[in-house]
């Protein structure tokens, strides 16, 4: 006999769930072998503990750190914290002009690297290009026929040359020191602070090639947006190189197109650019095209994780001080581990509370209850896992918070399917037809539900920092796996339950009992239901069939002889 619309559809949905179950599972896996994935959801700060760095704040001039300074210096880390993938990070003031950052488990090089780094961009023409290693000798100028004494004379021509790329400021004393330099860590520490309204002589970040750079055109307070990707081709095809892209804004639309046209027409050296951050050359690129529209590209010794470095440090703009690490050290989690049990008990205490009252209530049903939360338990625990590998997601007490909040509405949802089941039996449908319609009215209110938890949680993981964001993120991600159960699980089982014998015929302790549900009918199985009434026998209904044929004469005959022989 084939099976039932009803049936096929819910053990398609069924399937459905294993499968995306066991996909997660094995990407999971696939992560695990590879070394990358762990089995477990990574831990925050509070529960694992992690890495405690002090910055202090580093002024060359001895001006004094202002408060509205560090306020924007700790908005920038934290915006390069969270967009490095780590996530649960806290950053705020110590002392008044220190930055605390605390960063869960142990802070690689790179993400120290994404906090320390001012990353001031500054767009500078190049006006000389040389080798990096070795300074032209006082020997070797004299046997060339070079003028050894152009170190006595001024460094930059009197009066200033009024436009930054002029050749003008190409001084015999600029050469002469620029011949002199030689591309080491000492000659480059404080390279971050030089004047932007003066020439600078630094080099690349390889140490091999130095350069003269005319004073600045362009900061990095132009730039709109900025991200990392591959280099393509004309005809879209990628050429394995990263870069650096960048989008200026209105303002710096209009300077970098003035820059370009003007390049455009110099001989090299000179039709080069370069793009410093923090005092070294990151690319120098020549100038092939006019770029009007303001979208530009770094290339140089970049790869995926480099450029994707600098790439929120553009984004995110540049320190307005710079810093230095003051202290770095490791912090336990012994409080939060402490308040991690507590809050384990208090959710195992609920979801037993949610049992018993399955169990008081829905008799039978209670079972799907359980089975359906644990479905959405393992849901969960793989999906925080998966976020844990590929997005950095860490799970804190916050986090865990959200998780035991969602077991109240992931009840709530079966409680109000049940009812609704319990609603269409009392008004005299059978099992199979009031589990549909039921369905179809519980539905549409689940979903009202879930959607004002999940835009709560959307509102609150936008607007909030640190911890709150992981209460905001498992609240939203509990509400989906919710939906994804209820649809999935819950009634493609319920659906299948109504056709065995145990609850399709109303057993007492099925929780569909139709006594105890007040419904004036009985089961007669596969959820059939008939009237309560008893059925008449077969010479009954003959008798009352040949009563209804009679003729009204004849009837009053029939009751006169009744009556003569009463």
């Amino acid at each position: 006999m084939a099976a039932a619309p009803a049936v096929k559809s819910a053990r398609r949905a069924l399937v459905w769930l294993i499968v995306i179950i066991a996909a997660i599972a094995a990407l999971i896996g696939v992560g695990f072998n590879r070394g990358e994935a762990t089995l477990v959801p990574k831990l925050a700060l509070d529960l694992q503990g992690g890495t405690q760095i002090l910055l202090a704040p580093k002024n060359t001039d001895g001006a004094e750190v202002t408060a509205e300074q560090v306020e924007q210096a700790v908005a920038i880390i934290r915006q390069r914290v969270d967009s490095s993938g780590v996530a649960e990070a806290e950053v705020g003031t110590m002392g008044g002009s220190n930055i605390l950052i605390s960063i869960p488990g142990k802070a690689d090089q790179a993400t120290l690297e994404r906090i320390e780094a001012s990353a001031r961009l500054d767009l500078r023409a190049v006006l000389a290009v040389g080798a990096g290693a070795n300074a032209v000798t006082a020997e070797q100028k004299q046997a060339a026929g070079l003028d050894t004494a152009a170190a006595d004379a001024k460094l930059y021509p009197e009066p200033r040359p009024s436009e930054a790329g002029s050749l003008e400021w190409l001084t015999p004393a600029l050469i002469d020191k620029f011949d002199n330099f030689v591309c080491s860590d000492e000659a480059l520490a404080d390279l971050g602070e030089a004047d932007p309204a003066l020439p600078l002589i630094t080099c690349d970040t390889t140490g091999q090639v130095k350069y003269i750079l005319a004073p600045v055109e362009m900061t990095g307070d132009t730039i709109a947006d900025a991200g990392s990707g591959l280099v393509t081709t004309q005809t879209g095809a990628a050429t394995g190189q990263w870069a650096v892209n960048i989008s200026f804004d209105a303002e710096g639309t209009k300077q970098f197109a003035a820059i370009s046209q003007r390049l455009l027409a110099q001989q090299s050296p000179y039709n080069q650019f370069s793009f410093v951050v923090d005092g070294r050359v990151i690319s120098a690129p020549s100038m092939n095209a006019a770029i009007l529209d303001g979208n530009a590209q770094i290339t140089g010794n970049f790869d995926e994780q480099s450029s994707a470095l600098l790439g929120d440090q553009l984004k995110h703009g540049a320190l307005p001080i710079s810093f230095q690490v003051q202290s770095q050290e490791d912090i336990s989690a012994t409080l939060g581990v402490s308040q991690l049990q507590a809050g384990l008990i208090a959710g195992v205490i609920g979801l037993l509370i949610v049992v018993i009252y399955s169990i008081f209530q829905y008799r039978g049903l209670a079972i799907l209850t359980v089975t359906s939360l644990l479905v959405a338990a393992l849901l969960t625990y793989l999906l925080l896992t998966l976020f844990s590998w590929r997005y950095g997601y860490r799970l804190s007490l916050a986090g865990v918070t959200g998780i035991i909040v969602a077991i109240g509405f992931t009840a709530d949802s079966f409680i109000v399917y049940f009812e609704r089941v319990r609603d269409s039996l009392r008004d005299g449908l059978g099992l199979v037809d009031a589990v549909q319609q039921g369905w179809k009215q519980a539905f549409r209110t689940i979903l009202a539900s879930d959607t004002i938890f999940f835009l709560a949680a959307i509102i609150l993981f936008l607007l909030a920092v640190g911890n709150v964001r992981g209460f905001a993120f498992t609240l939203g991600l509990t509400t989906l796996v919710d939906l994804i159960v209820v649809a999935l699980f819950t009634h493609p089982m319920l659906t299948l339950m109504a056709r065995t014998r145990f609850w399709g015929q109303g057993h007492p302790a099925s929780g569909l009992d139709p006594r105890a549900l007040g419904v004036p009918a009985k089961y007669q199985g596969r959820g059939k239901v008939s009237s309560g009434a008893p059925r008449a026998n077969k010479a009954s209904r003959k008798a009352k069939a040949g009563q209804t044929n009679q003729t009204i004469a004849e009837r009053k005959a029939a009751a006169a002889r009744e009556n003569q022989e009463g």
